[in-house]
């Protein structure tokens, strides 16, 4: 009976080690993709390029750029707000940075990101579901009079999409 039971133990210690990737699912150094979000003339932001393409498995750094010369009807700067809750769903997180301050998630999650002048952030992680995912750049919803802690899409006409496609 107890070599059946350590057979068993065997079996399932064999087959918990093969299925890890390698033992680290963010193998360094990552790849490098990278969001611009500039104003357009009419005040739309505009994000280059219109679509990433990523593999599930492989550890990337997305770097969100935005120009900070977002102005609302007043003339007053526009917080730009980029949300990608369906891509932040579906991914493991490791180090989000911000003005070059690391915070180290480690699977951990966040909401958004949001631009009130020129700035950088970044985060590092790993695609673990395919899919097309949409990332929304547009106002703060506090800023259109809307409740605080609101997310999604503003009915308004500055805002921008694009695509991350991962396979």
């Amino acid at each position: 009976m107890r070599w059946l039971v350590l057979l068993i133990l065997g079996f399932a210690l064999a087959g918990a080690a093969d299925g890890q990737v390698g033992g680290n699912l963010a193998s360094l150094p990552p790849i490098d993709l990278r969001i611009d979000i500039t104003n357009g003339p009419d005040g739309k932001p505009i994000l280059r390029p219109a679509e990433l393409k990523m593999i599930t498995g492989d550890y990337y750094r997305l770097t969100l750029s935005s120009d900070g010369k977002g102005r609302d009807s007043r003339g007053d700067p526009l917080a730009r707000r980029v949300e990608l809750n369906e891509f932040l769903a579906n991914i493991h997180l490791r180090i989000l940075t911000i003005q070059g301050v690391e915070v180290h998630l480690q699977g951990l999650s966040f909401r958004a990101i949001e631009f009130d002048e020129k700035g950088e952030a970044a985060f590092t992680f790993v695609p673990i579901r395919p899919g097309d995912y949409p990332v929304y750049v547009g106002p703060n919803p506090f800023g259109l009079g809307r409740p605080a802690g609101e997310q999604g899409v503003q009915n308004d006409p500055k805002v921008a999409f694009l695509t991350i496609h991962v396979e």
